[in-house]
């Protein structure tokens, strides 16, 4: 039987109900402009029923009620949804970066302009021609020094600007990465304040929204994912790599790579493994600086040494207005001092490494002839050595465009004497130095008695950079022929120091004499003919040449294949920002429509919760009206 003071028990219970509802509803506009926030519910039930199924149970039938009780207060989110968002919001980020960072490399190429690097080389070529035209003009010969400087610094003013650039990456990605690692401790923390919260059998809705938050802000640094256990224990992963599981987080350390700059690599911190990001405001910033910004920087340090080392290579043969010859125009700086190119590779004191830039065979060629001989030259490769087959019947022009159209690091052509001429480009990966040939093979004799490079064929012969005086393998300096004369050997150049747009100079000599700027041929090594112009006149002609720069054919081609790069990339990172934009605008403006606080909406609840609770209010007066009447009034 149920009790008489059963009433007010049910009537504190309903005003109980009603003011908990109240409260969360308060508690949601309060937190209306809060981000994160996730709307609040009371989830209310009936209370158990009395039901004593014995002889004190009344002879009526039904259960009686007890009025309400609050289950729960949850908070009303789309698990799925978030997911989602999670693995969206990387994406957002990573071209939102990206379009960020090439509106200012756009800024560096400013091409078309007066000031541009390609305008400035415009002029450069237009004075060699004007010299050509008058080879006895002291003033023309002082337009190609000045400029030649006015160019060389356009040059080196770009490249400044793009190390910059890189310079801020590196600066950014650091402070990326404590971000990272804030975000993921504080996850952590969280984890271990919800599981404690649950394990009391209540919602901590407030930390997991704050959890979600966070989730969400490191899901914009980097690419992750989330699961939850059956022991919820929540877990973040990184390409498959675990960051945060349950109270443990793993963190991110960096450490200066030499091969880069000195840039910084991300590691795991326990581990000290390479970590590796496909995704989010990280992901882009080391794809920008190792990859877009490198090559960019690349691709102008391969135009400046072609530049140089074509111009140089006709200005050395020429001779001057004060009968000066053998003098390069431009002056590149060494890597190593060392006249075989041998360095310390490992830092253990002992020269392990040869360092050469280019190499020339001795052997005069004719460009259309069939070498008669089949044969592989192995060159090295952006991922290791690549092997190029040769037939009898290909001509020299045939193997030079076959190992310039391979996906080699060591490209081919003939100087001006029409000698092979093997030069190194920047290298792919970053652990390769660059501008150093790797490794040279033939199994033939194109590259050995034909063009008079290597001394052996196969692999006994070959050139290979890891080692101390690699260039033993070419065809030594001096060699007996089968006549008995002295012949001079192959040639080779020293790589020069990283970045060499970033230094290269004009020769003191020519800055300190202008009449040392050779325009003319010499005759007999020591005189010139009067009004002989051709050495200007061929230097002017290197504008629209094919000369080799990576995979482009002239420099006018590099100018324009390097702009339209920049401008598609550009493009392309603003086209995919926009799209991304679009997908997580929709995907927001839904959660808020489920997760987001409406004021109107929760003011209406609390006129609902008001009204029930005035009514419990009303109700319980009653049941202490009745229970007065019983206990003062009865049997008065």
């Amino acid at each position: 039987m149920g009790s008489q003071f059963a009433g007010i028990e049910m009537g504190k219970r309903s005003l109980m109900a009603q003011s908990s509802a109240i409260n969360t509803a308060g508690h949601n506009i309060s937190n209306a402009d809060v981000e994160g926030y996730s709307r609040q519910r009371v989830q209310v039930r009936a209370f158990d029923p009395i039901y004593r199924p014995d002889l004190t149970r009344e002879n009526t039938p039904g259960q009686l009620g007890q009025g309400v009780t609050v289950q729960s207060v949850e908070r009303i989110r789309d698990e799925m949804l978030d997911k989602r968002i999670v693995a969206q919001s990387n994406k957002e980020s990573y071209w939102a970066t990206r379009e960020k960072y090439y509106t200012m490399i756009e800024n560096i190429y400013n091409e078309p302009s007066d000031v541009s690097v390609r305008t400035t080389m415009d002029k450069f070529w237009e004075s060699w021609q004007e010299l050509s035209q008058f080879p006895e003009s002291t003033s023309a010969r002082q337009g190609v020094v000045t400029r030649g400087e006015s160019l060389i610094n356009a040059i080196a003013t770009k490249h400044t600007s793009l190390a910059g650039i890189g310079n801020l990456l590196n600066g950014d990605i650091e402070a990326t990465v404590l971000q990272v690692n804030d975000l993921s401790k504080q996850i952590a923390s969280l984890n271990t304040e919800i599981v404690k919260v649950k394990a009391m059998g209540d919602n901590p809705n407030d930390l997991l929204d704050r959890r979600d938050l966070l989730v969400e802000k490191l899901s914009q640094l980097i690419n992750i994912t989330t699961d939850t256990r059956d022991n919820d224990e929540f877990m973040v992963h990184v390409d498959g790599h675990i960051l945060v599981q349950g109270k443990i987080s793993r963190q991110f350390a960096v450490e200066p790579l030499v091969e880069n700059n000195g840039y910084s690599k991300v590691i795991w911190a326990d581990t000290e493994n390479d970590a590796f990001f496909s995704g989010g405001t990280l992901g882009a910033l080391i794809e920008l600086r190792d990859v877009d910004i490198r090559q960019e920087v690349q691709n102008l340090d391969s135009m400046t040494m072609n530049f140089a080392d074509l111009v140089n290579d006709i200005h050395r043969n020429a001779i001057g207005a004060n009968n000066v010859t053998g003098l390069d125009f431009f002056v590149e700086q060494p890597f190593v001092t060392n006249a075989h190119g041998n360095y310390d590779r490992d830092g253990d004191g002992i020269e392990d490494t040869s360092y050469i830039f280019r190499m020339t065979g001795k052997n005069t060629l004719e460009p259309t002839q069939q070498v008669g001989f089949e044969g592989v030259i192995t060159i090295s490769g952006k991922t290791g050595n690549i092997e190029i087959p040769y037939n009898a019947t290909d001509t020299v022009d045939a193997i030079i465009h076959r190992i310039n159209n391979y996906d080699g690091e060591v490209k081919a052509y003939l100087d001006k004497n029409n000698k092979l001429v093997l030069k190194a480009t920047p290298a792919q990966e970053i652990e390769n130095p660059d501008f150093v040939i790797r490794h040279v093979e033939d199994s033939g004799h194109f590259l050995v008695g034909y063009a008079g490079l290597l001394r052996n064929r196969g692999a006994v012969g070959a050139y290979d950079f890891n080692q101390a005086d690699a260039v033993n393998a070419l065809v030594a300096d001096t060699q007996e022929t089968v006549s008995g004369k002295v012949e001079g050997g192959a040639q080779y150049a020293v790589a020069p120091v990283a970045h060499p747009a970033a230094y290269i100079t004009i020769n003191p000599e020519i800055k300190a004499d202008v009449l040392s700027v050779a325009a003319s041929y010499p005759i007999n090594d020591t005189s010139r003919e009067d009004g002989d112009g051709r050495a200007a006149l061929e230097i002017a002609s290197i504008r629209n040449s094919q000369v080799m720069i990576g995979k482009s054919r002239t420099f006018d081609d590099y100018f324009a294949e390097t702009v339209t790069n920049v401008g598609l990339k550009g493009e392309q990172a603003e086209t995919n920002l926009l799209s991304q934009n679009a997908v997580m605008n929709d995907l927001r403006t839904l959660r808020e429509s489920i997760s987001g606080v409406n004021i109107d909406e929760e003011l209406a609840d609390i006129i609902k919760f008001q009204h029930g609770y005035n009514a419990a209010a009303k109700f319980v007066t009653v049941m202490d009206e009745l229970l007065d009447t019983i206990i003062n009034r009865l049997g008065v």
